[in-house]
């Protein structure tokens, strides 16, 4: 069934289900017989209550092993806070698990009485966490975008997330109305100087907590497959010994930041300071491993969401040195 055919009366019978199923416990049959319909009806109707995402699922009993990695990680690293989801070891997806727990982790600082500035930063595993947030009204706090959402033809930046969240949150949002590379070193400063960005530069600075993506800087690099930078930067950029780029910035394999190249014409704002946030990679997989490692040697963050393969793959590399 397609999406335009799925009326509201249907998802209200299929929350139904669904909460009668997951949270109070019913069979299959008792479902059935309470709601009315068929036992193979009542089937469909929790199996709709989970595809159109109207019941979240989430694992309550602790993985010891999971738990272990991330307390490994914190003490070897020094990191704030360390989340290591399970591996699946038949999948190719660099979001499973660490997306979910991403959105569990943005919900936690939102659910703050007191007014926070959360900074979000861009990326697919940003973009899948995002989608993963349940709605939540928190006006108190401000959402301020770390990165431009403008692409090169001017169209606004697909993994650009800023709306989304604000969209789910009901947060008073900052955009970043900027490229999100400019075309040369001096527009980016004339960009900057504006009235309307300075205050959204000041903003960021102020975020108490920042999430953000790592993104690689191989073959099929972010930056390029969007667009964002030529094939002949993305290579001056590996000749110069970049491994990933954060925000926009490449930085080399000890997360010291390139010089010149496009660094020179990022608008993006800087990563807050780890003094005063709690700046949080989302990452997992070999492509970016290491770009994991540059943040954590740079420290540019201090922490990290991932999952076990990479958690044990971190630790192997530090426990060879």
């Amino acid at each position: 069934m397609s999406k335009p055919e799925i009326t509201t009366s249907r998802l209200d019978d299929a929350a139904r289900a669904g909460w009668l199923y997951y949270v109070a416990g019913n069979t299959q049959d008792e479902i059935a017989a309470k709601l009315g319909i068929s036992r193979q009806s009542a089937q469909r109707m929790v199996s709709l209550a989970v595809s159109e995402g109207l019941v979240k699922v989430r694992l309550d009993h602790p993985i010891a092993h999971c738990l272990d990695l991330a307390a490994q990680l914190k003490k070897r690293f020094g990191l704030k806070m360390v989340e290591v989801v399970p591996t699946d070891p038949g999948s190719t997806s660099t979001t499973l698990g660490v997306a979910d727990a991403a959105a569990d982790e943005m919900t936690r600082w939102l659910k703050s009485e007191a007014p926070i500035v959360l900074g979000i930063g861009t990326g697919r595993t940003l973009k899948a966490a995002i989608e993963r947030l349940s709605p939540i009204e928190c006006p108190q706090h401000k959402v301020v975008s770390l990165t431009g959402n403008i692409s090169p033809d001017g169209s606004a930046a697909y993994y650009n997330v800023i709306f989304n969240i604000a969209d789910k949150i009901k947060a008073r949002s900052f955009p970043m109305p900027l490229p999100v590379i400019a075309s040369s070193p001096e527009e980016r400063e004339l960009l900057h100087a504006q009235a309307m960005i300075r205050p959204v530069l000041e903003l960021s600075a102020k975020a108490n907590v920042a999430f953000l993506g790592i993104g690689d800087l191989e073959d099929d690099a972010p930056l390029f497959v969007d667009g964002f930078i030529s094939r002949d930067e993305l290579l001056a950029l590996r000749r110069a010994g970049a491994v990933c780029e954060i925000v926009g910035r490449a930085f080399d394999r000890n997360g010291v930041p390139i010089e010149g190249l496009t660094n020179d014409r990022v608008a993006s704002a800087h990563i807050p300071s780890r003094e005063t946030a709690t700046v949080i990679a989302i990452a997992m997989g070999a492509k970016k491993l290491p770009g994991i490692v540059a943040a954590i040697k740079g420290s540019l963050i201090n922490g990290l969401i991932t999952d076990e393969r990479t958690a044990e793959a971190l630790l192997g590399i530090v426990n060879r040195k």
